[in-house]
């Protein structure tokens, strides 16, 4: 089977993750729609390129996944939707005590309720096409839990809940439903951090990497946003029909430990 024509909506893809696994998709023939909840030229700019670069349709659509109504007319919008990669995500670190309710109900609402409301609007247009792909991204903190991201951690436990929830209520259908739980991924934003934290421990920018931010991941190497965008497309193809309901993770070994 081919993926030529098949038409993937991914949350939050304006950049970082979201943004690469619609280049790797666009890369295999996919049509892609992307989306944020900003509506700038930027955005729409983005799309154009991934059109022109790789022949395929792409446009952006503008949608809040904190609101369970714009996630469900972001698949109205986007007119197909195959393949549905829920990405979304923002991050909040506090001791649960301080922890502020606002940043909770974001976090809560953005990294599980958005693939709630997304899967149960796309599902039927599955249906009706005769297949489907649910690829939520989770995180190893779907698996594991470190102090301070008590939303973060409980919301990516739950999108892994949920995946399997979906993979067994759609297990005799051509549709499959599968999380990919990645360690550290290299970002715009995670290359940012860098320097800053050289800076506050007094170390080399390399030894920050190291002893830092990669503390937990065994291998020592960030992942990469093509790497994810690999494991979707794998996931998208026949090879992969039988592989449901279940986590991958992309993590350099850290949850091995």
């Amino acid at each position: 089977m081919t993926l030529l024509g098949k038409t993937a909506v991914i949350t939050g893809s304006n950049s970082g993750i979201g943004l690469g696994i619609a280049r790797e998709l666009a890369k295999a023939g996919v049509n892609v729609v992307l989306n944020s909840f900003t509506d700038r030229e930027e955005d729409h700019a983005l799309a154009a390129d991934i059109a022109a670069e790789f022949g395929v349709e792409a446009k952006y659509v503008s949608a809040d996944m904190s609101k369970g109504d714009d996630c469900r007319r972001l698949i109205a919008d986007a007119g197909a939707c195959d393949i549905l990669i829920n990405n979304a995500g923002i991050q909040h670190v506090a001791p649960i005590q301080d922890f502020p309710t606002e940043k909770w109900d974001a976090i809560i609402a953005i990294n599980m309720s958005s693939a709630f409301h997304t899967t149960a609007a796309a599902l039927p247009v599955m249906r009706a096409a005769g297949w489907g792909r649910v690829i939520n991204i989770s995180s190893a903190h779907g698996l594991r839990a470190s102090p301070f991201k008590s939303a973060y951690v409980t919301a990516k436990h739950g999108v892994v809940g949920m995946t399997k929830v979906v993979g067994l209520e759609t297990a005799k259908e051509p549709i499959t439903a599968n999380a990919i739980c990645p360690g550290y991924v290299l970002t715009p934003l995670v290359e940012d951090q860098i320097p800053a934290t050289a800076i506050e421990y007094g170390i080399s920018e390399d030894e920050a990497i190291e002893k830092v931010i990669l503390a937990k991941q065994p291998s020592k190497e960030f992942v990469t946003v093509e790497q994810l965008g690999g494991i979707v497309t794998f996931l998208c193809s026949d090879a992969a029909a039988q592989i449901t309901g279940t986590s991958i993770s992309a993590d350099g070994g850290w949850t091995s430990q």
